[in-house]
């Protein structure tokens, strides 16, 4: 026998389907099937892409029980996370080696990137790109020059790492500390 996983979602409950083929089903019918549903499975492929533009969150900063201002998040690929990881890293040539290799990340920066990349276009374009907000801070604290700087400006650490797990869980990392702690 041999096993397929199927993996999805059903009710916010992650579904895990297992489905068994026996030895007698024989190529040419497991070929038969998958030719029958190709076009299923092609559409599903390219609706499956369309991640990053179709799912987004809203967040809101709310602090005393007042909102100060509201945001949208979207799913990011693997590549955006390496991106903002290479760019906050610090490398340093490893002599015997001869390669660079990863000294250091600046973990705040790190954090504030993946924050800015999971903003929408549109709400990065209000917020953390808005020259109005960045002449406002820099009339207070004098050192926004960019996006990241807004970020880490307005929100606090708490409030980072809340956003910062929701990212990953519309990213589809979702870390279940249950599971984690029964294995």
């Amino acid at each position: 026998m041999s096993k397929g996983i199927t993996i999805g979602e059903q009710n916010h409950m992650e579904m895990i389907e297992e489905q068994e083929f026996s030895r007698q089903e024989t190529d040419e019918q497991l070929k038969s099937v998958i030719r029958t549903n190709e076009e299923d499975f092609i559409q599903g492929l390219i609706e499956a892409a369309q991640f990053a533009s179709d799912e987004t969150q809203k967040i809101e900063i709310v602090r005393d029980g007042k909102l100060y201002f509201e945001f949208h998040i979207r799913p990011l690929s693997s590549e955006e996370y390496e991106k903002c990881k290479r760019k906050h890293t610090k490398y340093v040539r490893n002599k015997q080696l001869g390669m660079k290799m990863p000294e250091d990340t600046d973990r705040v920066k790190y954090q504030s990137a993946i924050i800015y990349q999971a903003t929408t276009d549109e709400d990065r374009a209000k917020l953390w790109d808005n020259r109005k907000v960045w002449d406002a801070l820099n009339a207070k604290y004098d050192h926004v020059m960019n996006g990241l700087d807004v970020i880490e400006s307005v929100l606090k650490a708490g409030e980072k790492d809340r956003i910062l797990e929701a990212i990953d869980k519309l990213s589809g990392y979702e870390a279940n500390l249950e599971e984690v702690a029964k294995n």
